[in-house]
């Protein structure tokens, strides 16, 4: 499977961790929610190009802003 992601501004809790809510869609075009708790690139990249990417994010979308934590597996 392959998915593509966005970060989102939002962060919410997961049995007790911190989670940055991602959108995405698979490469069937399924739209997609992912809780990333953690993120990181091999030393020989460039990192602090990825740190300035990271810090870029968007606006959750409408289903992120009422998504019930239930729901979460």
């Amino acid at each position: 499977m392959e998915v593509t992601i966005q970060s989102t501004s939002k962060i919410v809790e997961l049995d007790g961790v911190l989670a940055r809510v991602w959108e995405g869609t698979t490469s069937t075009g399924i739209p997609v929610h992912c809780f990333i708790t953690r993120i990181a690139v091999n030393n020989d990249e460039n990192q602090e190009q990825f740190q300035q990417e990271l810090t870029k994010c968007r606006t959750p979308s409408a289903d992120i802003q009422a998504f019930p934590l239930r729901l979460i597996l």
